[in-house]
């Protein structure tokens, strides 16, 4: 996952995309004030016994009710790792985002086994993606 996470980014942090401002927050120091100050939100999880981690189920249970209203409709992008299966991180995922009604950018990128150089250069478009997407006009 930390491998993954620096090569996403790599690519959110291109010298391409301007006006952007990434920050990082781990899902256990990541707070409602965090995400409401956030204008989109890259998420990445390992998955545990076929769900997301338990960071970030601990975190999406305490930010859920205090910016329910206030993030509606905000891009979001999900990137998962598993050895085996990533459908139910996948899944828990999406329907919390579905509740905050935030808008998915693109499919979430689901990698299993060992993160090659395809997945590698898949992360770096997603970041690239997520950011530019940030952009200002």
């Amino acid at each position: 996952m930390q491998a993954m996470l620096e090569v996403v980014l790599a690519g959110a942090r291109d010298d391409a995309i301007e006006g952007v401002d990434v920050v990082v927050r781990p899902a256990l120091a990541a707070t409602a004030v965090d995400v409401l100050a956030a204008d989109g939100y890259l998420l990445g999880t390992p998955v545990n016994i076929g769900y997301m981690s338990g960071a970030l189920k601990h975190f999406f249970d305490g930010v859920y009710y205090p910016i329910l209203e206030a993030t509606v409709g905000r891009p979001y992008a999900l990137y998962v790792h598993g050895n085996s299966d990533t459908i139910g991180a996948i899944r828990g995922v999406e329907t919390i985002a579905t509740g905050l009604k935030w808008k998915r950018l693109r499919e979430p990128l689901s990698i299993i086994g060992e993160a090659d150089a395809a997945a590698r250069e898949a992360c770096w478009e997603l970041g690239a993606t997520v950011a530019a997407s940030l952009m200002p006009m």
